[in-house]
């Protein structure tokens, strides 16, 4: 499958969401910043085993914005829209932390390489097969995509994260 003029590209990854790269939904929720909302939302995923992989908080005075990635994405898209929670998506790369002293800085100097800038960043709660991951939002997912496996790096789709939790 094609996508955005990379017909000639093979890299390999023919995804349910029409893309030819291993992406990951982000799910940004927007909460009043008052006490107790947060586990409201951590509430809502008490009962199933839809498990938080990944999360980050950006809080502000009035609001904070919970950034998540969950392992069953469809079902997380349910509970946002029965809840009435207000939130939108957006897609990240998931790459495994190399081995070695330095894995960001190698992840970091890769991404230079290709003129890419990282937007912003955070760790996996629950790793792949034992080991730790990032998230990352970049400016331009598919060449970032491309970049990093031509180096070397290993990146994680949806399914991966969801199989991970089983090993």
């Amino acid at each position: 499958m094609s996508y955005g003029g990379d017909e000639d590209a093979d890299v390999g990854f023919a995804t349910a969401r029409g893309r030819d790269w291993p992406s990951v939904r982000q799910f940004n929720v927007f909460l009043a910043n008052r006490l107790g909302e947060l586990l409201n939302v951590f509430k809502r995923f008490e009962t199933s085993d839809n498990r938080i992989i990944a999360l980050s908080v950006i809080n502000s005075t009035d609001c904070a914005i919970l950034r998540l990635v969950l392992s069953d994405p469809e079902r997380a898209y349910e509970i946002f829209e029965q809840a009435h929670l207000p939130f939108t998506e957006s897609d990240l790369l998931v790459v495994m932390l190399p081995e070695g002293q330095q894995p960001l800085v190698q992840i970091c100097k890769a991404l230079l390489g290709a003129e890419i800038s990282i937007h912003y960043a955070y760790p996996l709660i629950v790793g792949h097969g034992g080991r730790a991951g990032v998230a990352l939002h970049v400016e331009d997912i598919e060449t970032a995509s491309q970049h990093l496996q031509q180096a070397g790096f290993t990146l994680l789709s949806e399914n991966d994260l969801n199989e991970g939790l089983s090993e």
